[in-house]
């Protein structure tokens, strides 16, 4: 009676469609939650388009995304409303989706690392949105999340209107590794939010495997990628 209570007075709205959601909708609506473009990477979490962009690059575990993203779409709405419009809830309850929805990915982890934002960047949101996503999973899974490992050392401008080229000059060296200790002989889950070149992770990545006998997976929301839908049933080679 509660929960319809505050349902009522303060209605919750799907953040992709608008629509007002039903008290057992959430974080998104029936709708839009079956119209989501999912990746389905996680049954392949070995090789998949999102773990062969890095191959040859870092040494990889395992990789995965849970939705295809494209500008302007529903998918962008979603991320946007918990990147830059303070609905930090949402990405909580996406991450315990995530855990939801893919199963078995997440039984080997030892500890979750966000990839870092600048002190800037989180005073201006309130927040790091790919620690938000990583409460959500640490909720649902007991990893704890090590936060202060790796940092970003300074602030770079935004990684939105650059090239694939630009991207990854402008990622170069901007992490650091702070605490070894803390990852050390461990396999560390790395979460960003939407991964386009990957040279964010890549950069982050390449820090935490100074650690000694460290494994690295990486898991995100989006996938910006410029392959075709169909990629979503393209046969995988394990």
């Amino acid at each position: 009676m509660l929960a319809s209570l505050l349902d009522f007075f303060f209605p919750r709205m799907c953040p992709v469609c608008g629509r007002r959601l039903e008290l057992d909708e959430h974080p998104l609506c029936l709708r839009c939650n079956v119209d989501m473009p999912r990746t389905m990477f996680w049954e392949h979490p070995y090789d998949n388009p999102l773990a062969r962009m890095y191959w040859g690059k870092i040494l990889l575990e395992k990789a995965a995304a849970y939705f295809y993203f494209t500008a302007k779409s529903g998918q962008a709405r979603l991320v946007y409303g918990a990147k830059y419009h303070g609905n930090a809830n949402i990405a909580i309850e996406l991450g315990e989706m995530l855990v939801d929805e893919m199963k078995g990915f997440f039984d080997d982890f030892d500890c979750i690392v966000p990839v870092p934002v600048t002190i800037r960047r989180r005073m201006e949101r309130g927040y790091n949105q790919s620690d938000i996503i990583a409460r959500g999973i640490s909720k649902s899974t007991g990893i704890p999340i090590e936060r202060y490992a790796v940092i970003r050392r300074y602030f770079d401008k935004s990684q939105t209107h650059l090239t694939r080229e630009e991207r990854r000059d402008n990622v170069d060296d901007v992490f650091v590794l702070k605490d070894a200790d803390a990852i050390k002989g461990k396999h560390v889950l790395i979460i960003d939010d939407v991964i386009t070149t990957g040279a964010t992770t890549i950069s982050c990545a390449n820090q935490i495997l100074k650690a000694e006998n460290t494994k690295i997976s990486i898991l995100a929301l989006g996938f910006a990628s410029r392959a075709k839908a169909q990629e979503v049933h393209e046969p995988m080679m394990i």
